[in-house]
């Protein structure tokens, strides 16, 4: 059955933003431009004044009722640390056990998980919170990198608007492509980024810090664009490779040759954002002996490409000039 019955459940310290997400893709009748039209509810526990993360509060007439023969039911964020009313994950449940799609955006995966329905399913959320979600329920398979997961009728969205990525895909999964571009045009997005979350995670260059390597990873930083090896390292150093690696990994908490390759790419992203060089250039000056280099590993590490990753964070001079 198509999906045509939308229920999203709203609790106290919801996120407004990504409500309106939700409210944007779902809650408007878009058959005026060749869209889709939803019956589209708003729900909560106990009907009434519903306080929202940003202090204003939004007065919500439906029950969790609503949320019985939905075909799609949806937990925005609401905050990760937040407890769920065991009323709203045996609605998950249910939405889960009957077949209906879950959609949860951002924060709003942590009600999925604490109703079990992350268990054994790959998933996401906000980048900040990965990690915690992991620790605390270690039957998800989470993946920090991506803008979604969907799973088995369950789809998990990373922050913010990672929540239009998921919308969108659901619509063009169950309605197809011409639905989901139409709601797309309307909000004036893509109808499908490139890339994964994995672009936006802040990873700033380390410190060389106050270590006994510190002089050598303060160097290597400075010859990125040069041959670096564990024997080249280890010289300069004036140990044997053994110690070095050993010293190296205490230091650092990873390998040589991992620590230098983060390196790498953190210096590229910076001449991708800061610079108009052509790709060719910053692969050659980052340590990937050019564009096909830096092409690979932006796709396995960041699951984007050097264009892709300019357009979105590039200065205005840099615009245009990746290929």
């Amino acid at each position: 059955m198509p999906l045509r019955t939308v229920a999203v459940v709203v609790l106290p310290g919801i996120a407004p933003f990504e409500l309106g997400v939700v409210c944007e893709i779902f809650g408007i009748d878009r058959t005026d431009t060749g869209g889709p039209a939803f019956d589209f509810t708003i729900c909560t526990p106990e009907p009434g004044l519903v306080p929202t993360k940003l202090g204003m509060e939004l007065v919500v007439h439906e029950g969790l009722g609503a949320t019985a023969d939905a075909d799609l039911v949806v937990m925005p964020a609401y905050g990760a640390d937040q407890e769920v009313p065991e009323v709203v994950l045996d609605v998950l449940r249910d939405a889960e056990r009957r077949g209906a799609w879950v959609l949860s955006v951002c924060s709003g995966a942590f009600a999925l998980a604490r109703a079990g329905l992350l268990d054994g399913r790959r998933c996401t959320t906000h980048w900040m919170y990965t990690d915690q979600l992991a620790r605390e329920y270690p039957r998800a398979e989470v993946d920090p990198a991506v803008l979604y997961v969907e799973d088995r009728r369950v789809v998990t969205s990373a922050g913010t608007a990672a929540g239009i990525d998921a919308g969108l895909h659901l619509v063009r999964r169950e309605l197809g492509a011409a639905a989901a571009a139409a709601i797309a045009r309307r909000m004036v997005v893509p109808p499908h980024r490139d890339g994964g979350q994995a672009q936006f995670i802040d990873s700033p260059v380390p410190a060389a810090g106050d270590g006994e390597l510190a002089p050598l990873l303060a160097w290597v930083a400075e010859h990125l664009d040069e041959e670096i090896t564990v024997p080249v390292l280890a010289r300069r150093a004036r140990m044997s490779e053994r110690t070095f690696a050993r010293r190296f990994r205490a230091e650092t908490g990873t390998t040589p040759a991992l620590w230098t390759a983060r390196q790498r790419l953190l210096r590229a992203q910076e001449l991708l954002e800061e610079t108009d060089l052509p790709v060719e250039e910053v692969g050659r000056r980052a340590g990937f002996g050019g564009a096909a280099g830096l092409r690979h590993h932006f796709a396995r590490e960041l699951g984007t490409s050097p264009a892709a990753y300019r357009r979105t964070f590039g200065c205005d001079a840099a615009r245009g000039q990746a290929s």
